[in-house]
């Protein structure tokens, strides 16, 4: 692999159902440790595009490439993480980090030290023993967080993963999750229907447009890394959240339009 070649491809991609087009013709190019969120409104093929990469779905058109390798149709080559957190309940806090191990057979003590090693890492090293009815929402989605992790996996897909938290555990979750980020060094394709959410994480914003699904455009977030929660009320990033505010509600197809943002 070279440096020029892209960690996650679409190419072409498109999804039908029946006479349905759920997702358009879709290109996309993730590089290596970039951080990309994904926004549009209910309906644009955000989860369709997410079941292909996953391999769960296969396209009606079009491949996934992942370092170049054709990998379409194929799961288990990427770590997919979902709103639900879905521990299982009867399980410790460990057990579900290494949920992945145990559905293969069984779990080593190499693996289970790691699972240790990442809850410690990231402030469950008290809980470990603990079942997920003991935690609060923003611990269980660090443990979901954890176990997608633990697949070692260099390209994590997570859909609307904050979006049953409250705004302030949320917005606690989203630097948790810068910090993974930068010492995990994975690539990461966010989806959210969180704006603010979607600028405050990502180096590129990709907005989607529906009926049918579409890339619509793909923007560029030129605020320096690292984010304090100030960079939310910047004039830069207000910019660019009116931009794809625009973007999503003027566009025809929403049944929107630009007036009304300011209703």
């Amino acid at each position: 692999m070279t440096e020029e070649t892209p960690k996650l491809e679409l190419r072409g991609v498109s999804r039908d159902f029946g006479e349905t087009l759920a997702l358009a013709p879709t290109d996309l190019t993730v590089r290596p440790g970039e951080f990309v969120s994904v926004v549009g409104p209910s309906g644009c093929g955000k989860s369709t595009m997410f079941n292909i990469v996953a391999g769960v779905l296969r396209p009606s058109l079009g491949s996934v490439l992942i370092d170049g390798r054709d990998v379409t149709g194929r799961a288990g080559y990427v770590g997919y993480m979902l709103q639900k957190d879905l521990l299982l309940p009867w399980r410790t806090v460990l057990d579900n980090i290494v949920l992945g191990a145990l559905m293969k057979g069984g779990a080593s003590r190499a693996q289970r030290e790691e699972g240790v090693e990442l809850a410690t890492r990231y402030g469950l090293g008290d809980f470990i023993n603990h079942y997920p009815s003991a935690l609060s929402g923003g611990m269980r989605q660090r443990v979901a967080l954890m176990r997608t992790l633990a697949m070692h996996r260099d390209v994590m897909l997570l859909d609307e993963p904050f979006g049953a938290l409250d705004s302030q555990t949320r917005l606690a979750m989203q630097q948790w999750l810068l910090s993974v980020w930068k010492r995990e060094k994975r690539t990461i394709v966010f989806v959210t229907h969180d704006i603010d959410e979607a600028i405050f994480l990502a180096d590129r914003v990709v907005v989607m447009t529906p009926r049918p699904g579409r890339i619509h455009e793909i923007i560029d977030v030129p605020i320096e890394r690292p984010r304090p929660v100030s960079s939310l009320t910047r004039p830069e990033f207000i910019g660019l959240k009116q931009r794809i505010l625009e973007t999503i509600y003027s566009n025809p197809s929403t049944g929107m339009k630009e007036t009304d943002l300011h209703a």
